[in-house]
């Protein structure tokens, strides 16, 4: 499995110094709660390829952005696992931190397909059949 690290490692392997001052990472993990706070079992994720490549790309072009690299873990996902690792290089925190920021809020929601099973509703549902 991949790890932030992993992450970390090739953008160092392939970066020019010259050019990178930071690297700032993101590594999300299923929540045991939905943002509404109801419990939740799982999650069931997906993804958008062409939504996700095009992010990637148009974050790689913003101003002093030297790489972006993501990787999603898709399928069933479990409270407490990873689900998205983010890292982002660039010259200074004030192009690479807003560039984290966008990168991770913009595949989350026009690339990443998912879907929580909330324990109320998988009760009921099991309930019914």
């Amino acid at each position: 499995m991949i790890r932030l690290q992993d992450l970390v490692d090739k953008i160092k392997a392939e970066m020019d110094p010259a050019k990178v001052g930071m690297i700032v990472c993101h590594n999300g993990v299923v929540r045991a709660t939905s943002r509404k706070g109801e419990p939740a079992e799982y999650l069931e994720i997906g993804v958008d390829s062409a939504a996700w490549n095009q992010v990637l790309e148009e974050g790689r072009r913003e101003p002093g952005i030297s790489h972006v690299e993501a990787v999603l873990f898709t399928g069933r996902r479990e409270v407490g696992e990873d689900v998205l690792l983010v890292a982002v290089a660039g010259d200074i925190r004030e192009n690479v931190f807003p560039v984290l920021e966008k990168t991770v809020n913009r595949l989350k929601k026009e690339a990443v397909v998912k879907k929580e099973a909330l324990l109320e509703k998988e009760r009921a549902v099991g309930r019914d059949h």
